[in-house]
């Protein structure tokens, strides 16, 4: 559904960037300084006219890159960074473009036969606990019909974060957000895809258990073929 020629999402985006800039304004106009409190998010929210939800989504984006600090019972500071470069980097913020969903499809793929085989041999039992934790999750909603987007990129975080390569999780953190605005864009994945999800996953997740890396990447790479087939019609 279009609104003025935008998408949902793309109105979002754009509220999202238009208080971030509010955020930049403010900050310069009262000259904040590293460790400096900002107001509440209620104070916040009533100067810049916007809702508590989508101020709360602006902080978030700006803590995600490390420009605002969040400390619980306490409130939101400003990091420790100049105002040269905050400046610079919340435009850059501002301007990024959406990565398309077919680089965001071969970038997933690429980490996640990487960090498959290396959950399979370096994964804990704590590890695996939560990653069965994650896979039930996922299943108590794909046989509902309800929509298992966000458990099934749960299942594939809790592999990421077994693989012991604290720069592979990250990298998976970072494009998991995007990954789920474009399955939902794209209506990736439908009630028969999620069902047969079930099967797949259980595959992979038993590879790991039996700590055996290459059924665990040839496993994962079974999952991957149709969404690949989907961007590329050809198969993985």
């Amino acid at each position: 559904m279009k609104v003025d020629g935008y998408t949902k999402i793309e109105l979002q985006q754009q509220t999202r960037n238009e208080i971030i800039s509010k955020i930049r304004e403010y900050i310069n106009f009262k000259n904040l300084e590293p460790d400096d409190k900002l107001p509440s998010e209620r104070m916040l929210s009533e100067k810049f006219g916007v809702s508590r939800n989508n101020l709360r989504e602006a902080i978030q984006t700006l803590e995600f890159y490390g420009i605002l600090k969040s400390v619980p019972q306490s409130g939101t500071y400003l990091a420790n960074i100049g105002v040269v470069a905050l400046n610079g980097m919340i435009s850059d913020i501002i301007s990024l473009a959406d990565p398309d969903f077919k680089s965001l499809v071969e970038t997933r793929i690429l980490l996640e036969l990487k960090t498959v085989r290396l959950a399979a041999i370096r994964r804990t039992e704590a590890q695996l606990k939560h990653m069965k934790e994650t896979l039930e999750a996922y299943i108590a909603k794909a046989v509902n019909g309800q929509d298992a987007v966000q458990e099934d990129l749960l299942f594939h975080l809790a592999i990421a974060k077994a693989s012991g390569n604290s720069t592979l999780n990250t990298f998976m953190l970072t494009i998991t957000p995007e990954i789920i605005t474009n399955f939902a864009k794209y209506h990736v994945c439908d009630e028969n895809q999620a069902i047969l999800g079930i099967d797949e996953h259980t595959a992979i997740y038993e590879a790991i258990s039996d700590k055996n890396p290459q059924e665990a990447k040839e496993k994962m790479k079974l999952h991957f073929r149709s969404l690949y087939k989907y961007c590329y019609n050809v198969d993985l």
